[in-house]
């Protein structure tokens, strides 16, 4: 195992920042590595506490009476200076647990209301997003949405256009549209399942 010899932060921003970590390697070679993260300071980090605990929360919910379309959001991201399909998501509050911020989250990026059902825990505990680059981690909330889409609670910083998908038109996406990688692994799903969260089933 690699040994970390010290940690700086390199930033100082509200939302995310980035520290430099040297280590020695497992093969004693030195390694020079930067990390994103959403703590506030070092002792903060995950790889500081070794707790995992969820910084934000993706929403899995299902729109209609038939169940037949699931809620997008197509947002514009600066890291990639284009649109991406995504699902509604964001930060866990301080004060609230992630069910409590996915249903926060869903009225404010959607205006819908999200009725969150229960699943095994190892559909919804946090997991790593993109662990080459960062330690945020994400809860996953699952649920059925209602009500009428509206952008007055969303944020003056973004730029978010939501999407009641039927199945063609998931399959479209998927084909033509840049996508979030947990999305499309459950948009597949939504393609494949007869009925949707079918596959919640599998872990009691």
């Amino acid at each position: 195992m690699g040994k970390i010899n010290s940690i700086t932060k390199q930033t100082d921003n509200r939302y995310v920042n980035l520290y430099n970590v040297k280590a020695t390697s497992v093969h004693n070679t030195p390694v020079n590595y930067f990390v994103a993260s959403r703590s506030k300071d070092v002792d903060s980090l995950k790889m500081v506490t070794r707790k995992n605990n969820p910084d934000g929360v993706i929403i899995y919910s299902i729109y209609g009476e038939k169940h037949d379309k699931v809620v997008l959001i197509r947002q514009y991201r600066y890291t990639l200076g284009d649109y991406i399909y995504e699902f509604p998501a964001g930060l866990v509050e301080s004060n609230e647990n992630y069910h409590e911020g996915a249903i926060r989250e869903m009225y404010e990026e959607t205006g819908l209301k999200l009725a969150p059902i229960p699943v095994a825990e190892a559909y919804q505990k946090p997991y790593f997003t993109t662990v080459g680059m960062t330690d945020e981690s994400c809860a996953t909330v699952y649920g059925y949405a209602s009500g009428e889409i509206s952008s007055k609670a969303q944020e003056d910083t973004e730029e978010i256009e939501v999407v009641l998908a039927d199945r063609e038109e998931v399959k479209r996406i998927l084909k033509e549209e840049n996508v979030a990688i947990m999305t499309a692994y459950m948009l597949m799903h939504f393609l494949e399942d007869k009925e949707p969260f079918e596959f919640l089933n599998k872990i009691k």
